[in-house]
């Protein structure tokens, strides 16, 4: 088991991001644990292409469903790897992508692999990689321009200084920290499983509702739009640009940055979508000028704003309130004002349902980047209830998601604590703040 052990001396490190260790460890750099293994697949060794993730750790390349980069059939350039080694990702070690191997096999040339020195346990070592005062460190050390793809060379990882106890207690360490944070990833995991369920109920029951309705003995019809299957026969099916007016900012009216002002209009962007929700924070503002040019994409309660372009293609928002007063949009969002057929809080709903989803998983496929025209909407169709209906299923819908985002967020939170707390333990057990009896 584990304590905090007052009675133990400690002494400074000399070290900013270790600070105090006790008195009987010591200081060593990296080269004084680690071997680096550059033996190049050459003549072969092995087929067995491994993958690297800072979530799933060392594992065959084949158990990630052929995603991620795909592999070389050259197997002559990969270094081999065998059980009990550290391998590194050279250009993702600062966000934690090191993992212990249980296997035999190859890594990309562009991958770091070390095995420990004699009286060196190579799962301290590997638990010393995963702290993130320690990655903050390589970074200092880090080459590259884009943030996600900095590299730091095995020189300037292996001749940084670490905390060192003797053998034992390194061994104690590792056994108490693969016991105790495997407990933590198995309740992290559950969590995890119970968000994905609950996400996936929300989207069966907005789906339900959206093309069914809340009256389960119904006499339905087939719709005849794919995707969308049986209705209630007293709906209908409408073409999604005869019930809407929609409108975007285009051409010569785009927004660049140096036109923002401190005090002025503010106007939303594809970013301040969060889980279907507006977030008012940190918008951007334009001059009177630029915002009158526009009229037709100032917003009002009652409008939605769908995102029409790149990555977030499809994420959506409704204005139940104008907490600035006014606001308009950037480029990237279209303005969609529903005609009085429709319930704008029921389209909300409909934009979130997997059938418009799957609309949009179809034009991501289709190309680069996806962009969500008004020429392309021309053959989306809605199911249309009455609007006594549609408000109906907007109440319903509104408890409803409400209830099931709670639930998710509680889980989440969960998720978040115990990763937290799983990385202040590692800290203080491997730099002995927290000793292991």
């Amino acid at each position: 088991m584990a304590m905090i052990r007052p009675e133990t001396e400690m002494k400074d490190s000399g070290i900013q991001w270790i600070g105090d260790i006790p008195n009987n460890w010591n200081i060593k750099p990296l080269y004084a644990c680690l071997d680096e293994i550059n033996q190049k697949n050459n003549p072969i060794v092995t087929t067995n292409i491994l993958s690297l993730t800072n979530t799933d750790g060392v594992i065959p390349y084949s158990e990630r469903g052929n995603q991620g980069n795909k592999s070389k059939e050259n197997f002559e350039e990969y270094k081999v790897v065998y059980p009990n080694t550290i391998v590194a990702n050279s250009m993702n070690i600062l966000i934690g992508s090191v993992g212990l191997s249980k296997y035999e096999g190859c890594v990309s040339p562009v991958y770091y692999v070390y095995m420990a020195k004699p009286q060196v346990d190579i799962r301290y070592m590997n638990y010393l990689f995963q702290m993130e005062p320690f990655q903050k460190r390589l970074r200092q050390f880090a080459n590259g321009i884009l943030e996600i793809r900095l590299r730091v060379s095995s020189h300037d990882i292996l001749h940084q200084k670490v905390a060192v106890p003797d053998y034992d207690e390194q061994q104690a360490i590792a056994d108490y920290l693969d016991e105790t944070c495997s407990k933590i990833d198995e309740i992290i995991a559950e969590a995890k499983a119970s968000v994905d369920e609950y996400k996936e109920l929300k989207q069966s029951v907005i789906f339900e509702a959206v093309t069914k309705g809340l009256d389960k003995d119904i006499e339905m019809k087939n719709s005849e739009v794919v995707g969308m299957g049986f209705i209630p026969k007293k709906w209908s099916v409408v073409r999604f640009m005869k019930v809407n007016y929609v409108r975007a900012r285009l051409g010569w009216k785009g927004l660049k940055a140096e036109e923002y002002v401190d005090v002025g209009y503010p106007f939303l962007a594809a970013y301040h979508i969060v889980n279907n929700h507006l977030c008012w924070e940190s918008l951007n503002c334009i001059t009177k000028e630029r915002y009158d040019e526009s009229p037709e994409i100032k917003l009002s309660i009652g409008d939605l704003v769908l995102v029409k372009d790149g990555a977030g293609i499809g994420k959506c928002a409704r204005i139940d309130e104008m907490p600035l007063g006014e606001a308009t949009v950037n480029s990237s969002l279209s303005v969609i004002t529903p005609n009085k057929l429709l319930d704008y809080r029921y389209e909300y709903y409909y934009f979130m349902s997997p059938l418009f989803q799957n609309i949009i998983a179809r034009l991501k496929n289709g190309m680069g980047v996806p962009h969500l025209t008004q020429e392309s909407m021309k053959d989306i169709y809605l199911p249309l209830p009455s609007k006594k209906e549609q408000q109906d299923i907007a109440d319903y819908l509104d408890n409803k998601v409400v209830e099931l985002d709670s639930l998710i967020t509680e889980k989440e939170s969960l998720i978040n604590d115990l990763e937290a707390y799983k990385k202040s333990l590692i800290y203080e057990v491997v730099t002995g703040k927290r000793r292991v009896v």
